[in-house]
């Protein structure tokens, strides 16, 4: 058998590595429909559950258009896994990244090398950190509510129900998460312009079994607390058993925020005041179709608002 002279050779390391370096995301729209990955934070949680639903529909609707790959990770603090389903995607040779991460920092690097390898990103839910951006030199476009303007709205619910000096709480989401820090400042601008003790803030990650034993500790230590402003609504499940439990269901008023199912009901049982609804079943399609034209050259990496909305019981009705 005879052995390719050294020209030869050198032709064929050439093409080989020409064809290495075309980007990614160029080779999967010359073979066919964008492949578009959606990553979201823990499917026990139930907005996230609806969000997989809302994604579903819309892809079933436009199969023609895209193909989708959806994941979430166990829990809320699963960074780590996050992180390397980022990585599995840009090894997949994705398209296009639609990300609701978990950390607003530790998320950027893994992004910026989806970006560098091709891939278009596009920030959902909890938007990134905008000095780790810019320390990062990378621009990622957010599509999502203003989380401190939902938060707002439901301590300004609550506010009326209050009288000023009372004491209440702040049950926080994961604290590198901008989405929670932006709920806690909502929640705070309110309170204190209407003249309310904020006895504690504290973080219970997100997670009802985390959130129930911090307010059954506030409520022992605290007789008198009047209210219970929870980021988001597993906490204000964990707040609404704890509360129960102490056999104060009576007593204490708990906001939430996202509007899940079993809010919903415990709204019309009147053991919840208020939540927030940010439309998690809208949310990953808006930023779905925002990756979509961007594919197609008809978008430019913005920030584009979804909205935000109070949910009483009188709005269920």
């Amino acid at each position: 058998m005879s052995t390719p002279n050294k020209p030869t050779m050198t032709v064929l390391v050439f093409c080989v590595a020409a064809l290495l370096i075309v980007p990614a995301g160029c080779r999967q729209r010359e073979e066919g429909k964008p492949k578009i990955a959606l990553i979201m934070k823990s499917l026990a949680n139930e907005f996230f559950k609806t969000m997989e639903e809302g994604a579903r529909a819309h892809h079933k609707e436009h199969t023609a258009e895209y193909e989708l790959t959806v994941v979430g990770i166990k829990d809320e603090q699963d960074v780590a896994r996050q992180i390397d389903y980022v990585e599995l995607m840009i090894a997949q040779k994705v398209d296009a990244i639609v990300i609701a991460p978990a950390d607003s920092k530790a998320l950027v690097p893994a992004c910026k090398r989806a970006m560098d390898a091709g891939i278009i990103v596009v920030n959902i839910d909890n938007k990134f950190d905008a000095v780790v951006l810019v320390d990062r030199g990378v621009k990622i476009p957010f599509v999502g509510p203003d989380n401190r303007k939902g938060a707002r709205l439901a301590a300004e619910h609550l506010a009326a129900k209050l009288t000023a000096g009372d004491k209440v709480a702040i049950i926080e989401g994961v604290p590198n998460a901008f989405n929670g820090i932006q709920r806690r400042l909502g929640f705070e601008d309110a309170m204190k312009a209407a003249g309310m003790n904020i006895i504690s803030s504290q973080s219970g990650y997100w997670e009802m079994a985390k959130a129930e034993p911090i307010v059954a500790a506030l409520v022992t230590e605290h007789t008198d607390i009047k209210a219970i402003l929870c980021a988001n609504d597993s906490m204000a499940l964990g707040a609404v058993a704890a509360i129960k439990a102490a056999g104060k269901s009576e007593d204490i008023l708990i906001v939430g925020f996202d509007n899940i199912s079993a809010v919903q009901r415990l709204l019309r049982e009147g053991k919840i005041l208020c939540t927030v609804d940010q439309h998690a079943d809208k949310l990953a399609l808006y930023g779905i179709e925002y990756a979509l034209e961007m594919l197609a050259g008809e978008g430019t990496p913005v920030d584009k608002e979804t909205p935000v909305d109070l949910i009483t019981v009188e709005t269920l009705q």
